[in-house]
């Protein structure tokens, strides 16, 4: 089955202003993904609120990180150049200041941002770092599910052709039956999702602080290392690699979350005996 997407990603423009589909999915997924924590905190009968400090940490780190990861991973050679550009919805030119929006973001880094950020939270406010990353894993799964379908909205981060009589066309691009690898991703991250709630609720994997947050960098990276094979390349410098950009971000978090499941069972074990 072919599915032809030439859907326009701009629900409505007022001057130079754009309000797309992208940002409304980004946002639902922040909102949906901090409810989830929310939940979790009732269950616990935790502070509501250090979880609306916490959450705003989150938000500037996802979207700083994301941009900045984008900028120093992807597009060096112009950001270093134009560093305003970085942190800025805008671009510079002859014509002016133009407003473009976010629109160069990067998971590993907005992922990175929001770990360095929750560390932060936890030695200013004397936080149980571990305990708190393991429920941001599990809101932040879901939150993943939305920012993929975005790109797909957006019509961008698009797969490598099929070959076949089935996959998306996305037409702002060309008549390419391609792999939609931002549903593909969506799809994985929503089952990580539903793995990691479902562990949670388990008692005994509850105070195995570190295990989900260890266990979410393993499945959502490992994830991504694998789906990267049907997706372009984002960027031309990855022309001739064995592993793109992305495949090579993954292995360090891949790595990190092995040690975190290896260090939070040892101590779970060393703490009964």
């Amino acid at each position: 089955m072919i599915l032809d997407w030439d859907l326009n990603p701009v629900i409505f423009k007022i001057g130079s202003f754009e309000l797309r589909y992208y940002g409304v999915l980004f946002v639902t997924g922040l909102a949906l993904g901090y409810q989830v924590v929310k939940n979790m905190y009732k269950r616990e009968k935790l502070s509501m609120e250090k979880l609306d400090t916490l959450a705003f940490y989150i938000f500037l780190a996802t979207i700083l990180g994301a941009r900045l990861g984008h900028c120093l991973f992807y597009e060096p050679e112009y950001f270093l150049k134009h560093p305003l550009e970085m942190i800025l919805p805008v671009r510079f030119g002859e014509g002016g200041i133009r407003f473009v929006g976010y629109r160069g973001l990067a998971s590993h880094g907005g992922i990175l941002g929001v770990f360095i950020a929750i560390c932060l939270f936890c030695w200013k406010h004397k936080e149980p770092l571990f305990q708190i990353l393991d429920k941001v894993a599990v809101g932040g799964s879901l939150t993943a599910v939305f920012i993929r379908l975005s790109n797909f909205f957006n019509s961008e981060i698009i797969g490598k052709p099929t070959n076949g009589n089935y996959g998306v066309i996305f037409r702002s691009t060309d008549d390419v039956p391609r792999h939609p690898g931002q549903l593909y991703e969506s799809l994985a991250y929503l089952l990580i999702f539903i793995t990691l709630y479902w562990l949670y609720r388990k008692e005994h994997i509850q105070k195995r602080h570190g295990f989900i947050f260890g266990l979410f960098f393993v499945l959502l990276f490992i994830s991504r290392f694998v789906i990267e094979f049907f997706k372009e390349n984002q960027v031309a410098f990855e022309e001739g690699m064995n592993y793109n950009m992305g495949q090579l971000l993954s292995i360090p978090f891949i790595l990190g979350g092995l040690f975190a499941m290896y260090w939070s069972s040892k101590k779970a074990k060393a703490s009964q005996s």
